[in-house]
């Protein structure tokens, strides 16, 4: 096992324990014994959700914070609802999930060159976890950031995902453009530290419902993103 896989192991376990939010450990407990009733039969997780994927990615997938009756039922993010399926169908069209389907965390599903994560690990009631929740889990998303040295594209998912990612980014010496770019679906641009490094980062709107149901988020539109991440990955490096 390589140290990062170690290090994302020792983190993992670190989430599943985490207890700091009193109001989202209520919500995600209580989701976890009340049940829908379309999986009433299913034994539902009711913790926090660590990140899922490759130790060593290149592409980095930031969202906003598990399903109540997705991850907070699976254990594993965007597993077991329609983003999730969403999501990793764009991601396999473009090789960075091993099959099209995410239904539950024992499904065989890897995520080869790919890591997926979020900036709140418990299900908030309403999706919408409060400013103090979000600032308790960054510790998570910054330890992530850290192991994850060989990142080079991040596809960031809803304002917040990106917001987040950018303040993280700052925090580790990148330089982000100011004004900082506005959310948008497809808006990309380029982060480079002192040191040389350089990170591309693309913002898609999250495949929530409201946003497919809608028609504000289509599949093409998802998978464009993702087209354009794996061109970004297989081109040449610079010198």
């Amino acid at each position: 096992m390589s140290t990062a896989a170690r290090e994302l192991a020792r983190l993992a376990e670190t989430v599943v324990h985490c207890r700091l939010c009193p109001r989202l450990v209520r919500y995600r407990e209580q989701v976890a014994r009340d049940k829908k009733r379309e999986f009433a039969h299913w034994t539902y997780w009711g913790r926090p959700v660590p990140g899922l994927g490759d130790p060593e990615a290149e592409l980095l997938i930031v969202g906003l914070a598990p399903a109540a009756h997705g991850a907070n039922r699976t254990g594993r993010m965007f597993t077991g609802d329609g983003s999730g399926q969403w999501l990793i169908r764009a991601m396999h069209r473009h090789g960075f999930a091993s099959q099209p389907s995410s239904l539950h965390r024992d499904d065989g599903l890897t995520l080869p060159g790919a890591f997926i994560t979020a900036t709140v690990r418990c299900a908030p009631p309403d999706n919408k976890p409060l400013p103090s929740e979000t600032e308790n889990c960054a510790r998570y998303l910054r330890r992530e950031l850290e192991i994850l040295t060989r990142v080079r594209v991040v596809v960031a998912l809803g304002h917040i995902g990106l917001t987040r990612f950018l303040l993280h980014a700052r925090e580790r010496g990148f330089e982000v453009p100011r004004p900082r770019p506005a959310f948008g679906h497809g808006v990309s641009f380029v982060l480079r530290h002192p040191s040389g490094g350089r990170l591309h980062v693309l913002a898609s709107y999250h495949p929530s419902r409201q946003n497919t149901q809608t028609g504000r988020l289509t599949e093409p539109m998802l998978n464009a993103v993702f087209r354009r991440a794996r061109r970004l990955l297989d081109a040449p490096t610079r010198g």
